[in-house]
């Protein structure tokens, strides 16, 4: 979240991103991937942008150094680039330092409770040329992924999932009726909670699309919003850009089920099928 500290501190004093890249003999665009953690962090760089926001105070400087060296630290998704596209290696850095989790899926389960098989299909409909071995490296990234979720100190994940998700048969009904069993195992756990938006409400506050809200446990770091796109993603970040779709997740809890109308729509599809 180095990235994250930098902008905020920039913000603070006033200063464009063009006057911190004048600063450090780089580029605007340089400042603006440095703040969204797209790209590497030179010490150098660093120590003349604290100087240059007014960060003097030797622990202050000391801590935010230290993020230098952790956030060019490769993380464990690292071992899988062969099959990680740049745009999403952010994203993973970014969950993986969230505290609070809210996503909205309107065609699938959130890959974060998707079970091994439902995600294979998934994957398989994504990426129809790729041989089998990147078809199961993809996989276990995903799996990977889930593990944190159930750590002592893991994120508290609250999905939302538009009734469509549920009811469409990916991979076929054996396998549809595992990733349903799943979803009602996995809202048990203390730190998740599922909720469906069902087809009833008609219209809603997200007919716009999926969405996450991540937020982390520094209160002075902003909440990032992440919106996928067909073969890229937008991260956002500013209050301005956040608050719509804060809004938006809001009027989807409080329209959708509660967790035992959860686990009704889920038993009534268990049954039907």
């Amino acid at each position: 979240m180095l990235g994250a500290s930098l902008r905020k501190l920039r913000e603070d004093r006033g200063l464009t991103r063009e006057v911190a890249g004048f600063h450090i003999r780089a580029s605007e665009s340089k400042i603006s991937r440095m703040e969204l953690g797209r790209v590497g962090f030179k010490t150098r760089d660093v120590e003349d942008l604290l100087t240059l926001y007014g960060v003097h105070d030797d622990a202050e400087r000391r801590g935010l150094l230290e993020m230098v060296r952790e956030a060019n630290t490769p993380g464990w998704w690292h071992k899988y680039g062969d099959v990680l596209p740049g745009w999403f290696v952010t994203f993973i850095g970014l969950e993986e330092a969230a505290s609070v989790i809210r996503t909205y899926e309107v065609q699938f389960v959130p890959g974060l409770l998707q079970t091994a098989a439902y995600a294979r299909a998934v994957i398989r409909l994504g990426y129809p040329d790729d041989p089998e071995e990147s078809i199961e490296h993809r996989v276990h990234l995903r799996m990977q992924r889930q593990e944190r979720l159930r750590q002592k100190n893991g994120p508290r994940l609250w999905a939302v999932i538009d009734e469509a998700a549920l009811k469409r048969p990916i991979g076929g009904e054996g396998i549809m009726r595992e990733q349903l069993q799943h979803l009602l195992e996995v809202s048990m756990l203390p730190n998740i909670t599922v909720q469906v938006m069902p087809f009833k409400f008609g219209m809603h506050a997200a007919e716009g699309g999926a969405f996450t809200i991540l937020r982390f446990p520094e209160s002075d770091l902003s909440d990032v919003v992440y919106v996928e796109q067909l073969w890229g993603a937008l991260y956002l970040d500013k209050r301005e850009d956040i608050d719509p779709y804060l809004t938006a997740m809001e009027q989807l809890c409080v329209e959708s089920t509660t967790p035992g109308g959860t686990a009704e729509i889920i038993g009534d599809l268990l049954r039907e099928m």
